[in-house]
C-alpha cells in the first residue's frame, strides 16, 4: 500500500471514530464468507458499522484522535474488525448472540462511554450497560412515579370521602 493510500485510510478512520461514541475491537478471522455476510447484515440492521482495519493504521488514527487510547494497544494484534456504534451495548449484544456455539466474533477490547474494556471476559458487563435512551426512560419513569402516586392517592381519597359522606347522610 502506498503512503498516500495509508494516509487516506487513516483520515477515514479518524473521521469514523469521531462520528461514533463507542467502538468494539473484535476478531472475525476464522469466520467463513457466509458467516461474515450474516454478521454484516446484522450490523446493518442495528446501525453498527463493521470495518476491517490494519492494526498499525488504526493505532495511527487513534493517535490523531483526542484522548489516550494506549490501553487498547495490547488488543491490536492479529486480525481486527472494528464495530462502531452510538449505542453503548448494541455491539456487545450482537457479539453475544452471534457467537453462541462458535465463539466468533471474539471480543478483544472496547471503548465504551469513555472507558476501556480489554478482554473477552468483559462481554457480559458490556451487554448489561444501559444505552442513553434506556437511561433517559428510567429517569422519566422515576420522575413520574411520585406524581402518579399523589394523583392516585387524591383520586382514591375523593372516592373514600364521598362514600363516608353518603353513609353519614343516610344515617
Amino acid at each position: 500500500m502506498r503512503k498516500e493510500d495509508k494516509s487516506t485510510v487513516v483520515k477515514q478512520i479518524v473521521a469514523t471514530v469521531g462520528n461514533y461514541t463507542n467502538f468494539y475491537l473484535t476478531d472475525i478471522a476464522t469466520l467463513n464468507a457466509a458467516g461474515t455476510s450474516n454478521l454484516r447484515r446484522e450490523c446493518d440492521k442495528q446501525d453498527i458499522k463493521l470495518v476491517v482495519v490494519k492494526n498499525t493504521l488504526f493505532k495511527k488514527a487513534l493517535e490523531q484522535v483526542e484522548g489516550d487510547f494506549s490501553a487498547l494497544d495490547s488488543a491490536l494484534k492479529g486480525n481486527t474488525a472494528v464495530m462502531f456504534s452510538n449505542n453503548a451495548n448494541s455491539p456487545a449484544k450482537l457479539i453475544k448472540t452471534f457467537s453462541k456455539g462458535t465463539d466468533i466474533p471474539k471480543l478483544k477490547a472496547a471503548y465504551v462511554q469513555e472507558g476501556f474494556y480489554v478482554g473477552a471476559n468483559n462481554l457480559d458487563l458490556l451487554v448489561s450497560i444501559k444505552s442513553k435512551n434506556e437511561l433517559i426512560g428510567d429517569v422519566i419513569a422515576l420522575l413520574q412515579s411520585p406524581a402518579k402516586n399523589v394523583i392516585s392517592a387524591l383520586q382514591s381519597g375523593g372516592q373514600t370521602l364521598s362514600g363516608i359522606l353518603k353513609t353519614l347522610e343516610n344515617r
